[in-house]
């Protein structure tokens, strides 16, 4: 399929995981594609190769989400590599956990850093530079709109603030084509969160369907919402989390 031919995306936080999963379906689709990673670079390589292997153009830019400056870099590096933006993918993101009396200043500080501010500041950096007609998706959590167990809680708050930040942007960015989406992932079998991890029966537990989703699940959902397809969809979220907020 070609759907995305031509176009060029840039994937944050896409060595592994549902960011992986994003990366390979948007070239399945025809897309060249950059990636951001933080450490993982032979894991980003493979990614670069896999890519590659499709016949689209790859490139992986090492950034780390915490830092304003990368953030911005890693965006301006990725459209002048590829020649100009067409879809940006805001996937990178951190979870950690406890009850908010006693998380840390820097734990705090970097689940906003990361989940909150580099959504923000790449979708800066990539407004000037999109074509009419392009796309930002940005990756929350089911948690941004439930929080049906404790610990979460700060983390649920970071993904939450996309939700208003999806939705004011689209408004921003209509007049110019330019669709903005958000995606919701459940428990997804990820190095962050695996399948056979100390929670998972809890968090199967939860679900409509009774089993974790893939990488692929959630990859499915955002080359939706980068095709021509969705071209009329802006300003919404699509919930992939088994029915665990039904």
């Amino acid at each position: 399929m070609s759907e995305l031919a031509g176009k060029r995306a840039l994937v944050t936080g896409a060595s592994r995981g549902i960011g992986a999963a994003i990366a390979l379906a948007l070239a399945d689709q025809g897309a060249d594609v950059a990636i951001t990673y933080e450490r993982s670079a032979d894991r980003a390589a493979d990614i670069v190769r896999a890519i590659e292997a499709k016949g689209r153009r790859a490139i992986a830019i090492q950034a780390d989400s915490a830092d304003a400056s990368a953030v911005k870099r890693s965006v301006d590096d990725a459209a002048e590599r590829l020649g100009g933006l067409d879809i940006l993918v805001n996937n990178a993101g951190i979870a950690r956990g406890g009850p908010v009396a006693e998380m840390s200043l820097a734990d705090i500080d970097a689940i906003l850093d990361v989940n909150v501010r580099s959504v923000v500041l790449a979708s800066q950096a990539a407004i000037p530079r999109l074509s009419e007609g392009g796309r930002i998706i940005s990756i929350g959590s089911c948690l941004g709109e439930r929080v049906p167990f404790p610990g979460v809680t700060v983390y649920s708050m970071s993904k939450s603030a996309l939700l208003s930040f999806t939705r004011g942007l689209a408004r921003e960015l209509g007049p110019r084509g330019v669709t903005v989406n958000l995606v919701q992932p459940g428990s997804t079998d990820t190095d962050m969160n695996p399948a056979d991890g100390e929670q998972s029966e809890m968090q199967r537990a939860m679900t409509a369907l009774g089993h974790y989703g893939k990488p692929e699940d959630i990859a499915a959902a955002v080359a939706f919402l980068a095709s021509p397809a969705a071209r009329q969809i802006t300003g919404t979220t699509i919930t992939v989390d088994g029915g665990a907020n039904a």
